[in-house]
């Protein structure tokens, strides 16, 4: 999101929100909670997966035009957990599967991640409507 949309590290937090807002950018997790060994997405328990309310998060922000997921896990949790129970304009937004952005996934250089990831600041390029 830094080198995107200027909201880097060397915001305060509440800084790089607003600025992403400004952008028009929402960051959310899939998962409200979950269980899970160590810090891979892989160790997450599915059983105890709780996903965030998407349809009521979409209900309040109808202007949402699309949802980018941050990296496989994301894509599967977010399909199969979220996508599947979606009703209405919500349930036809276009989802981008995204590299990861983990220093873990490191079968790509962070320019090419970063250079898959500008389709988030083509897509904003767009003006907004109301």
């Amino acid at each position: 999101m830094g080198d995107l949309f200027g909201a880097g590290p060397q915001h305060s937090y509440d800084t790089r929100l607003e600025l992403l807002k400004q952008r028009r950018v929402a960051v959310w997790d899939v998962c409200a909670s979950a269980c899970r060994l160590g810090s891979l997405d892989s160790a997450i328990d599915r059983k105890s997966l709780v996903v965030n309310d998407f349809a009521g998060f979409f209900e309040t922000h109808p202007r949402i035009a699309a949802v980018a997921c941050n990296g496989a896990t994301a894509a599967v949790l977010y399909s199969r957990s979220v996508q599947t129970i979606l009703r209405g304009p919500a349930a036809a937004l276009p989802v981008f599967r995204l590299p990861s952005t983990s220093p873990a996934h490191a079968a790509m250089s962070y320019a090419e991640k970063l250079a898959a990831w500008t389709v988030l600041r083509e897509l904003l390029a767009e003006p907004a409507t109301a």
